[in-house]
């Protein structure tokens, strides 16, 4: 889906106003703030049911229709001159990590709302309506895994499967989705799915690239693929003060054996495979008993369907292999393999920054985002922005203001030229 290049020259950028969408980044960081400066607003919490007001708020105060699913996915529409024809959505994610960043998410959310605050001050009407959307839980953080509901709303996961997920303390994505129902009573609801005329997502890079390059716009390429896992050391529990080496079961020296393993065989030395262990849980985690129970986190990530698989499949010997006395076991959580953008979506960007005066470089995402399950269901797309250093999922997270009003302009024209194509 390319969109028409008649709208190329700015006449929608024009009434960007980059000073009102940072104003709105600041006000929407105050909703989960850190002492350090970042946010803690994580999914379905009663800190993203206060953000998520503030979004509806800003949204009616410009004749935005809100509206939201059985995920809690909020939507708010500019309706078209043919409200019939599939609506073209734009938007990402306000849910943070528990030391996230102010722009993570954010950014994307509000530089839509920008986006189709622009299009209305320039007195213009798209064919379709244009739908600013918020997916919830893209970051995973409460509620494993993350992109859930772009998940949901692209049939990826099943509804059921979806709502049976607890977090930590034992609340169920039921449970707690039925408190953010409850909050906006006055919100209409629609069904799961529709199936969009296209997906643009704008979000910070979350990398180095673009700022070492002296680049604005990333056209973002594509997405690398990812296989999760969870493993588990079992051994067992004992004194720690009388139990010999020779007679010991220690889960905590298994797992560490174990990941230095992983390391030795799955990183390579041309730096492209992503290793990461993220959380490592020890029972029963007290100083005088030998451990009895480990349990971390595997992140495998690699652009190379081939690759990746090779690399994930391999993880189970390993993991047995030098787990010692211990038993082990592996359980694959998640397996998405790279994709490609389309090259129509990826031109009209590029056509936009260009007219523009915008620096503009391709670029692939090391991260996942919810594009990864727009990308199945419609023509989609992605627009990164800079971060100073490449640092994010970080109360340090930053980004500059006349970027953040660039890629809304970017996203402006690309998303008014879309929801204008045939």
């Amino acid at each position: 889906m390319a969109g028409r290049p008649e709208n190329l020259a700015g006449k929608v950028a024009q009434h960007v106003s980059g000073e009102r969408l940072w104003d709105r980044l600041m006000v929407l960081s105050g909703f989960g703030a850190t002492e350090s400066g970042g946010v803690n607003r994580q999914a379905l919490s009663d800190e993203e049911i206060a953000a998520r007001a503030q979004l509806v708020r800003w949204a009616e105060a410009i004749g935005l229709e809100p509206s939201t699913d059985p995920l809690a996915n909020l939507f708010l529409r500019y309706r078209g001159t043919n409200p019939a024809l599939p609506a073209v959505l734009i938007g990402s994610h306000i849910d943070s990590q528990p030391t996230g960043g102010k722009f993570d998410g954010a950014f994307g959310v509000l530089a839509a709302l920008e986006a189709v605050e622009a299009i209305i001050a320039g007195g213009v009407r798209p064919r379709r309506s244009i739908e600013v959307v918020s997916w919830m839980n893209e970051e995973g953080s409460r509620f494993a895994p993350g992109m859930m509901g772009s998940a949901g709303f692209c049939d990826v996961r099943e509804l059921d499967e979806i709502l049976r997920i607890r977090d930590q303390t034992g609340i169920a994505v039921e449970t707690a989705l039925h408190k953010v129902m409850s909050a906006e009573s006055r919100v209409s609801h629609r069904p799961l799915g529709a199936k969009p005329a296209a997906f643009v997502e704008a979000h910070i890079e979350q990398g180095p690239i673009l700022e070492l390059e002296g680049k604005t716009i990333g056209i973002v390429t594509g997405i690398q693929g990812k296989r999760t896992f969870r493993v588990e050391v079992a051994g067992e529990e004992n004194h720690a003060g009388t139990t010999p080496r020779s007679a010991r079961r220690d889960a905590f020296v298994a797992a560490v054996d174990i990941v230095r393993a992983l390391h030795e065989a799955l990183w390579d030395d041309e730096d492209v495979v992503r290793l990461t262990i993220g959380m490592f849980n020890v029972s029963p985690n007290v100083p005088s008993v030998v451990p009895a129970r480990v349990v971390f986190s595997l992140d495998l990530r690699h652009p190379d369907p081939a690759r990746l698989r090779a690399l994930g499949d391999a993880i189970g010997e390993v993991c047995r292999t030098a787990a010692g006395r211990c038993a082990v076991a592996v359980h694959e959580l998640l397996h998405e393999p790279p994709l490609e953008f389309p090259l129509a979506i990826r031109q009209t960007i590029r056509s936009v920054a260009t007219a523009l005066q915008v620096s503009c470089m391709d670029i692939p995402s090391g991260a996942g985002h919810d594009a990864r399950y727009l990308h199945s269901l419609c023509p989609t797309g992605m627009i990164f922005i800079p971060c100073k250093g490449g640092i994010s999922h970080n109360e340090a997270e930053s980004i500059l203001e006349h970027h953040a009003a660039d890629g809304a302009r970017v996203l402006a024209e690309v998303a008014f030229a879309l929801a204008n194509a045939d």
